[in-house]
């Protein structure tokens, strides 16, 4: 590893003056950007019913497993993040402990991760509403039936809703978190009323084997399971993407972390009440329209309607908790060159990527565009959900070995400083990295032919696949042709060389 300083000194001429973020938030903000982007009622209202199509019953399981990684990679995640704080994270620590191609790699799947979540999450949302209109009377507009079942009706709605989210999000982070926060009031409300109750009178008995991971059967299946449900838990890591905007590194990590075990109980809470309401039969029926079917088993009209504004209102807030990350990482890239100037450009007036923000959301609406060729929104979905899921363990596992070699000294400070620095994120990482190599294995052998399905394992293969070439040739642009510093040193922009003015909004 080169020993060359942090990129501290004058930016190049070619790049423009550094781009300056506003520090204005807290702990209190960091907790709602990072549980707004994890959206657990979209979790549960959309994974549920998938996970139970995998592992039948064993959800609780797979979410307490799943948990443990997860919970050793926001170690490793707070423990960079203490050490060198940057909105860029994953691919600023990543590139600096184990070199610039994973590093770039790390930033790119990161990336490109957010922007299909964004991608499918705006079909969700465009769904909701399709079901709200349903309820209202309203099947057909100008001709065209209003099918929320329908992947290209679906998509053309959340385009509209995805448009407004980002002129929101442009704005700057104090108005985001504040809307974030009322968004969260009212779906945790509607989540633990309508869980709760369900689990009260529940007609299926509550049983121990729920989790027990060894009914699951087989070992493809329980690879599937994991990743999906670190998938559940993805979106707590977008506190660090902040950084920058807080008022103390620190609360990045208290913000992240709380949100975290915060995701934890809600998940095990809604999957246990799911399955005291519903059989198996049933979660697997109703796939990612679980929560409205909930909704509708427990309670008449008009009530029956919040879960499905919930989810709404869920949608709505990771969305737009996924373009504040996105557009900041481009931004941390770009600085660097690595990315072009493009994303370094900052609102005079907000303090945002203004310019990176909107790319991200007309990336992520053609790929929108383009997952109508799959018909079905179920199964869109389904193949989206498994692609992150691959992808997330990928910069996951990353980001917790680089922690490990970064503070592989430790090793001689004694046990417990070796155990949280090395010990605790190296075994997360290893353990997330090695369920992605054999998911990704078992894609490669279920099917002997290509179909856009996520049934076909070659299909499933090809996306991360994709993104991963693509990210690989990205980083030999960067290299190659705009010569960033980046792969000289493996080292991203120091962020605390930056100038950053206080937000005047602050609290």
């Amino acid at each position: 590893m080169s020993s060359a300083p942090p990129l501290s000194s004058p930016p190049d001429p070619s790049v423009g003056p550094r781009p300056a973020l506003r520090r204005s938030l807290g702990v209190v903000d960091g907790v709602a950007i990072a549980a707004s982007s994890t959206a657990a009622t979209t979790s549960i209202a959309i994974g549920m019913g998938t996970i139970a199509t995998i592992v039948g019953l064993q959800a609780p399981a797979l979410l307490l497993l799943a948990f443990l990684p997860v919970l050793g990679i926001a170690t490793a995640y707070a423990r960079l993040n203490r050490s060198e704080p940057n909105c860029g994270n994953g691919y600023v620590w990543v590139g600096k402990s184990l070199g610039p191609w994973p590093g770039f790699l790390t930033g790119w799947v990161t990336l490109v991760g957010s922007i299909i979540f964004c991608a499918y999450t705006s079909a969700i949302m465009g769904s909701v509403v399709l079901i709200l209109a349903n309820k209202a009377g309203l099947h057909s507009l100008a001709g065209i039936a209003l099918d929320p079942t329908s992947t290209g009706v679906s998509t053309a709605v959340g385009l509209v809703l995805l448009l407004a989210l980002t002129a929101l999000a442009l704005t700057g982070m104090r108005a985001t978190t504040r809307f974030q926060f009322a968004l969260l009031v009212f779906e945790y409300a509607v989540l633990l009323g309508f869980c709760g109750w369900a689990l009260v009178t529940g007609d299926h008995a509550f049983s121990l084997s729920w989790f027990n991971p060894f009914e699951i059967p087989d070992g493809t299946a329980f690879a599937q399971g994991m990743v999906l449900a670190v998938f559940f838990f993805w979106g707590w890591d977008a506190a660090f993407s902040v950084t920058e905007e807080t008022k103390s590194p620190g609360d990045s990590a208290r913000g992240g972390f709380i949100a975290l075990f915060a995701m934890l109980g809600l998940f095990l809470f809604a999957s246990v009440a799911f399955q005291r309401e519903m059989s198996l039969a049933e979660l697997v029926k109703n796939g990612p329209q679980a929560l409205p079917y909930l909704g509708e088993k427990l309670a008449a009209e008009p009530w029956a309607t919040l879960p499905l504004v919930a989810l709404m209102f869920s949608a709505f807030a990771s969305v737009q908790a996924t373009l504040i990350p996105t557009a900041r990482g481009l931004l941390a890239m770009g600085r660097d060159r690595t990315m072009g100037p493009l994303w370094t450009r900052i609102h005079p007036r907000y303090g945002t990527p203004a310019a990176g923000t909107v790319v991200v959301m007309s990336i992520a609406a053609v790929i929108a565009l383009l997952a109508v060729a799959i018909p079905k929104l179920s199964d869109m979905l389904l193949a989206a959900v498994n692609a992150s899921g691959l992808i997330v363990a990928l910069y996951y596992g990353l980001t917790a070995l680089a922690c490990a070699v970064r503070f592989r000294s430790a090793l001689r400070e004694g046990a417990r400083e070796a155990l949280l620095a090395v010990g605790v994120p190296a075994a997360a990482g290893l353990v997330l990295l090695g369920l992605g190599g054999y998911l990704g294995y078992s894609y490669l052998t279920m099917s002997d032919h290509f179909e856009l399905s996520p049934d076909n394992g070659w299909f499933m293969f090809s996306l991360p696949a994709g993104i991963v070439l693509i990210g690989l040739g990205m980083a030999a642009v960067a290299k190659y042709v705009r010569h960033s510093p980046y792969f000289m040193t493996g080292r991203g922009t120091d962020a605390e060389a930056l100038t950053l003015p206080m937000d005047r909004t602050a609290v």
